[in-house]
């Protein structure tokens, strides 16, 4: 095998040590969850909690082992770290195509899955196959943390390459994401109380009924406050909310509760023509004017006055607590155990 060869296995290896390190440690800050384990179409046997609570660790784990083993050893961790990359390919992919709006937790914060989350993860594959195909030509005690404090000037570029890299991608999304961030804050609610929600101004945004009548969100909740249900028939960790929608009815009658979809009536199997009707936004207006990152299942509150009243929030257990609070809101006492 070539010294150039060795030399990229040690550069890829090195590389992916500080992706699984980066992973672990943003997923240690930012824990996943079953729901979100459940979009991306994980079985329901490896959803469990002690598993969640262990993913970043071993992330972490296989970064040492990368990183202090060669020969048989690091070969066996880096066919590991092959096998976890695929599996993160394919679930992501599969996932963009059942729900074009899904999203991961790849690196702690849930982020949407776009062309370049697949690129990147592809990318990391490949890296992942040169480790594997070099890393059993290193020692095996020291492997890649032992050539590398060798070739130190080597290593010392790189990682200047890798600070470089993230300190100018913090920089170029620093404004544009401080403002895109205060925009947000404009219509999450606080964790504290929903009394403290900065009202903001419902968007006359174009949408269809189940029907296929045109109206806009202001126009739909002049009468009475409207709670969304942004939901996908594609999404797994949606199906508890869609299950949910008539408890919810019945939890706050003073309030309509809608199905959100993103198909046209005629294309959703969720479509419903009776009162309250299901609200259609195949254009995704809806959700661009919430928030920059719009997910399901999300809940917005519009209020009867022509302001929003909450919202959004995001994930199955958010919006079951959404509901409690707006129903606690409404009556001034928790609602009754479902």
């Amino acid at each position: 095998m070539g010294t150039a060869f060795i030399v990229l296995a040690i550069a890829a290896t090195l590389i992916l040590v500080g992706v699984l390190v980066a992973s672990g440690v943003a997923k240690l800050r930012t824990p996943d969850d079953a729901e979100g384990w459940a979009e991306l179409g994980i079985p329901a046997v490896l959803r469990q909690e002690w598993l969640i609570r262990l993913h970043p660790w071993a992330e972490i784990a296989l970064a040492v082992v990368l990183l202090l083993f060669g020969g048989w050893i690091g070969t066996a961790a880096a066919i590991i770290a092959v096998l976890l990359f695929g599996a993160y390919l394919v679930m992501v992919w599969r996932a963009k195509n059942r729900t074009p709006d899904a999203s991961c937790a790849c690196f702690g914060e849930r982020q949407p899955i776009t062309a370049r989350t697949l690129l990147r993860n592809g990318w990391l594959v490949l890296l992942a196959l040169i480790a594997a195909v070099g890393i059993g030509a290193l020692p095996l005690a020291g492997g890649v943390l032992l050539l590398a404090v060798a070739q130190w000037p080597w290593t010392l570029a790189l990682a200047a390459v890798a600070v470089t890299f993230v300190l100018v991608r913090e920089t170029g999304s620093g404004s544009a994401g401080a403002a895109r961030t205060d925009e947000a804050a404009a219509v999450v609610v606080p964790d504290d109380e929903l009394e403290d929600y900065l009202r903001t101004r419902t968007p006359a945004i174009p949408v269809q009924l189940g029907d296929g009548t045109t109206t806009t969100l202001r126009e739909l909740a002049s009468a009475e406050p409207v709670l969304l249900l942004a939901v996908s028939e594609t999404c797994g960790s949606c199906t508890p909310v869609i299950e949910s929608v008539d408890a919810y009815r019945a939890l706050l009658p003073e309030v309509s509760v809608r199905l959100l979809l993103q198909n046209q009536p005629e294309n959703s199997t969720l479509r419903s023509t009776e009162e309250p009707q299901t609200v259609h936004d195949p254009d995704r207006y809806v959700g661009l004017s919430f928030a920059d990152s719009w997910f399901t299942p999300s809940a917005v509150l519009l209020g009867a006055d022509g302001l929003l009243a909450g919202g959004p929030v995001t994930g199955t257990t958010k919006v079951a607590e959404f509901v409690d609070d707006i129903y606690e809101s409404l009556h001034g006492e928790r609602p009754p155990a479902r």
